[in-house]
């Protein structure tokens, strides 16, 4: 994995920007990132041609009153800080568009964005972004602390869990050797029966083979000496998003890191049924959506769109 030299945060001069900025921070010491791209967009800066010629300066101070605002939230987390670039930009239009844009221009490592729960919002903007951006992306709920001593990692064991699994030893590595639990979710197949076994017995087979999965899966991967707990939960009810949220806030977790699927340009929009789930229905727990940089080749095709 890489580490995070530059990122855009996503404010939106509500409560919940205090803590994204803290979150910025939190991701920027131990990744010693560079650059921090702090954005404002407004959805709608029209103002009648008649109002600007009495006014000409108007949308310019518009603008420059959202960045001193930006600049004065900033300040109050991160204090003078000399060896990180902070720029603030105030964009008007489609919020995931103009994000995704700014991100393939400046090459980011990775986008910040909040999810409200109390406050006004529909969280939609996060699941775009999930789907087009080229980058990881951290979804983080209102209230939400940044800490990581225990770090969710839901895996089927494929290759883009591999790369959940690895961000996540990463993070726990520069973040004092945290703990990451990796859960898997199974079901019993509904035809278990045809092979003459009971269902407790079809249970024990389809864990055991989870189980010897696990062990292939992470014996490619260097754990870097973290400890890595793996869980087998069985889904009852055909919803295994809940069995991961429901984990997740048994054994305390700090966030969920989970893979998208989508790494070319026609598997731009999968993300996978489980990370989009994820997006839409975790509120408590801070949750990074990881995509190798530049592998979403189809937000080239989106932004020819914007």
């Amino acid at each position: 994995m890489y580490l995070i030299k530059k990122m855009i945060v996503c404010l939106d001069q509500s409560p919940l920007d205090k803590t994204l900025i803290e979150f910025a921070k939190f991701v920027s010491q131990v990744n010693h990132t560079k650059k921090i791209f702090f954005v404002n967009v407004i959805k709608n800066l029209s103002v009648p041609k008649e109002v600007l010629e009495e006014f000409p300066n108007l949308i310019e101070n518009m603008v420059s009153e959202r960045q001193n605002a930006m600049k004065k939230s900033v300040h109050e987390v991160f204090g003078n800080q000399k060896d990180i670039s902070l720029n603030y930009v105030v964009k008007e239009g489609n919020l995931s568009k103009k994000i995704l844009k700014l991100a393939e221009e400046k090459s980011v490592d990775m986008i910040i964005i909040g999810r409200k729960t109390n406050l006004p919002g529909t969280g939609v903007a996060a699941l775009r972004l999930a789907r087009r951006a080229s980058c990881s992306l951290l979804i983080v709920p209102e209230d939400s602390v940044p800490k990581v001593k225990k770090i969710l990692v839901p895996s089927d064991f494929s290759e883009y869990s591999r790369d959940a699994m690895e961000e996540a030893i990463m993070i726990a590595d520069r973040h004092g050797k945290a703990e990451i639990v990796c859960q898997n979710v199974y079901n019993v197949p509904s035809g278990y029966h045809f092979t003459g076994k009971t269902y407790e017995e079809f249970t024990q087979i389809m864990q055991m083979h989870a189980e010897i999965n696990y062990k292939k899966f992470i014996r490619k991967i260097d754990t870097k000496g973290i400890k890595i707990t793996p869980i087998y939960t069985k889904d009852d009810d055909d919803d295994p998003v809940q069995e991961i949220i429901s984990k997740a806030m048994e054994i305390e977790a700090d966030g969920i890191i989970i893979g998208a699927k989508g790494r070319t340009a026609a598997t731009a929009l999968f993300i996978g049924s489980m990370a989009e789930r994820l997006i839409q229905y975790n509120d408590s727990l801070p949750l990074l959506v990881t995509r190798p940089k530049g592998k979403n080749a189809g937000i080239l095709d989106y932004i020819l769109e914007i």
